[in-house]
């Protein structure tokens, strides 16, 4: 499985993204994990880039709609808590947890 983090260096959030996402691989969930900055708008609307930080899962934004407007901004995520800049742990393990299941 592959996960990918996408984020624009002055997002104040892609650094919590990122040490989730570095626990879960560390999990064990068979995941590798590579970022990739974005830094244009072109390259936003060629990854389908929906604000950062976005994670895709073998592709796809589980957290997001396919439809939704691209470009360099900031993201938020709905959370038990609120809306926050960064799904949570729980959050990005269904989410892998999902993608698996779609995959059998």
């Amino acid at each position: 499985m592959d996960i990918t983090l996408l984020y624009f260096p002055d997002c104040p959030h892609w650094q919590t993204a990122h040490r989730r996402l570095t626990e879960l691989v560390a999990e064990g969930h068979d995941a590798t994990l590579s970022c990739i900055v974005i830094d244009t708008d072109d390259a936003a609307r060629a990854v389908g880039f929906r604000g950062s930080p976005t994670i895709h899962i073998d592709g796809i934004d589980p957290f997001g709609e396919s439809a939704g407007p691209t470009g360099l901004s900031c993201r938020l995520y709905p959370t038990p808590d609120g809306y926050t800049g960064s799904p949570t742990l729980e959050q990005l393990r269904d989410a892998v947890l999902a993608a698996r299941r779609s995959h059998t």
